[in-house]
């Protein structure tokens, strides 16, 4: 039950930070991407930069320092270009955040069918929650959209909706746990007693 407990606190954190990211890209699209762009970009030139310095630095010849070379020269590239690019990465996200909603929805069916098998009654609406999941996912995927705001705020909008759905399943799941450890547990007095 302990282990449930941490796993109810982590969905409902991580489905509370999909909420906030989804409202801040619905009420501020095109400010979140170029914000979210730059920042990987720099991250990307700082990492490559670091990685050089310690290839600088410890010229020594070996193959961990040959790593910090190649991985240090693809890191700054890539950094430079998405500083250099941001419309060309932007238009690339909703493809990426389309085949991360589509793995939660995978994951919301799974948890489908572990509510099923225990046997809860409404088991079937975490189901539709996990096809309109991977639904979602894959619209982005195969349609990314034109306008790109039209896109980021769509985006937030599933991310609202993955954290909600992903909240009310992860209860569900924890409220059967407690129904079934209550009645374990009660079976258990009733068989110690006769």
């Amino acid at each position: 039950m302990k282990l449930l407990k941490k796993l109810k606190t982590n969905v409902v954190i991580s489905a509370a930070l999909c909420i906030l990211l989804g409202i801040v890209l619905v009420v501020w699209p095109g400010l979140s991407m170029q914000i979210v762009c730059t920042a990987i970009g720099a991250v990307l030139l700082i990492g490559g930069g670091v990685r050089l310095a310690a290839y600088f630095t410890a010229k020594d010849g070996t193959v961990y320092s040959q790593m910090n070379l190649i991985t240090g020269i693809i890191l700054a590239v890539v950094g430079i270009w998405i500083l250099l690019q941001p419309d060309k990465v932007l238009a690339i996200i909703p493809i990426i955040v389309g085949i991360v909603i589509a793995l939660h929805g995978v994951n919301n069916l799974q948890q489908a069918i572990a509510l099923c098998k225990e046997q809860y009654d409404k088991w079937w609406v975490a189901l539709i929650l996990g096809l309109l999941t991977v639904g979602f996912g894959v619209l982005l995927i195969c349609k990314p959209f034109a306008a790109l705001d039209t896109a980021v705020m769509l985006i937030g909008v599933f991310l609202i909706y993955d954290g909600v759905s992903d909240i009310w399943i992860v209860s569900r799941i924890y409220r059967t746990a407690k129904t079934f450890k209550r009645e374990a547990d009660v079976l258990d007095v009733d068989i110690k007693e006769n």
